[in-house]
């Protein structure tokens, strides 16, 4: 079984096979400037604590960070992607 890291690795090679190669040089370049430009270093990181917050759950009821931490430990888990 692949670890999360491959897939994703896999995933984006993928993606780089079917898009022409110039428009892959620009999403790296944009990357880049945004690392260089100090943006990304406020990005939380695996054991950062996260501000109680609450949110929406899929069927429209309020979720809240404290509640789910009485029950226990919680993982939250940021994603970008295209939906």
């Amino acid at each position: 079984m692949q670890t999360l890291a491959e897939t994703l690795k896999d995933i984006r090679e993928r993606g780089e096979e079917k898009r022409p190669p110039e428009w892959t040089a620009v999403m790296k370049e944009a990357t880049a400037a945004l690392q260089a430009s100090g943006i990304t270093d406020g990005i939380p990181k695996r054991g950062d604590e996260a501000p109680l917050f609450a949110r929406p759950d899929l069927q429209g009821s309020t979720v809240r960070l404290s509640a789910l931490l009485r029950s226990g430990p919680a993982i939250v888990s940021f994603f970008r992607g295209r939906w």
